[in-house]
């Protein structure tokens, strides 16, 4: 599904991303994991279109998209769950789901959004300011999912949430993973990580330094915790 070669990026002169190389198959669940600043944002903004100072390739479905504007590339099946959530703050939660186009067969119909996430059925005529943090990242998540994306694109979806909405959160990745899609997602939480990835990619300053198993993730889990810094 999705294919990076050679990905260097840069904040002025100062270079966040060196030769990152890794590969995504469909129907996976990938993680990147790393301490703050080591490129996993910049990493998923490049693949999204949204960070323009890069070099490098990166392939959709085999097809190189390393030109393509953002928007083409979310037409291509590319979903962005940012972690600042993104919502149209004035608009309704109705409104959120159903401004942008849906561009593949995994689109989900808004009934399908609302039977998996209740609460945004509860607040469907509630503008996104009115929503809490945690029913913004659910919102966030489902307009993705409305769209059709065929690969998500996920930055921190746990972060601040509570652990009974984690554990939602985990159950609809593993519910888009059984329908065949395809997510490459940021998660410092190496537990939730282990329940919902098939592998795991380690950046340290810019680089894939470690490429990870679930069993080999467990068995180290206090090492890998020590160095994320958790």
């Amino acid at each position: 599904m999705l294919r990076i070669d050679g990905l260097n990026a840069w904040y002025g002169e100062a270079q966040v991303l060196r030769d990152v190389a890794l590969e995504v198959a469909a129907g996976e669940v990938v993680t990147l994991c790393g301490r703050n600043g080591a490129g996993k944002t910049t990493l998923l903004r490049s693949v999204m279109g949204l960070h323009p100072q890069q070099r490098g390739t990166i392939s959709l479905r085999g097809a190189d998209i390393t030109k393509k504007p953002a928007h083409s590339r979310a037409r291509l099946g590319v979903g962005w769950v940012q972690d600042d959530r993104g919502s149209y703050a004035t608009l309704t939660v109705t409104e959120n789901l159903t401004l942008p186009p849906r561009v593949g067969p995994r689109a989900w119909s808004l009934d399908r959004v609302y039977e998996m996430f209740p609460n945004l059925y509860e607040r469907r005529n509630s503008p996104a300011t009115k929503l809490s943090g945690g029913e913004q990242q659910m919102l966030a998540l489902a307009r993705v999912l409305r769209m059709g994306a065929e690969l998500l694109l996920c930055d921190e979806p746990t972060e601040g949430l509570s652990p009974l909405l984690v554990q939602r959160v985990g159950e609809i990745l593993r519910l888009v993973k059984a329908d065949g899609a395809t997510v490459l997602l940021v998660e410092q939480n190496l537990h939730f990580a282990t329940t919902v990835a098939d592998r795991h990619y380690l950046l340290a300053e810019g680089r894939v330094v470690e490429s990870l198993d679930n069993t080999e993730v467990r068995n180290r889990e206090r090492e890998l915790l020590a160095y994320l810094g958790i």
